[in-house]
């Protein structure tokens, strides 16, 4: 099922197989933002962390994932939320091998 993407702030999606490869938690990533439910999704093969509580945490995250050896635009990606409010916005993942 697609994941609703909020058009107000920042979203960064996540190959699912990618976060578990970097060994990442997703109480690390929580603790670290301070994140809730809401802010952290799975739904498949892809992972949903923001709108972040705070702007300033988008660069930090970002660091965060490239430290743990991710790659942006290949494992993960992020998706400015500056659209309008009439239009409204779902992402999915491709299934690993059918790209």
């Amino acid at each position: 099922m697609p994941l609703k993407v909020p058009g107000t702030n920042s979203t960064v999606f996540i190959r699912r197989d990618a976060f578990e490869a970097a060994n990442l938690q997703r109480g690390e990533i929580d603790e670290a933002f301070n994140l809730t439910d809401a802010e952290f999704r799975l739904e498949g093969e892809l992972i949903a962390i923001g709108p972040p509580p705070s702007d300033d945490d988008l660069p930090h995250l970002i660091d965060r994932l490239e430290a743990k050896g991710l790659v942006y635009f290949e494992d993960f990606f992020e998706l400015s939320g500056n659209w309008p409010d009439w239009l409204e916005v779902f992402v999915g993942a491709i299934r690993s091998g059918k790209r």
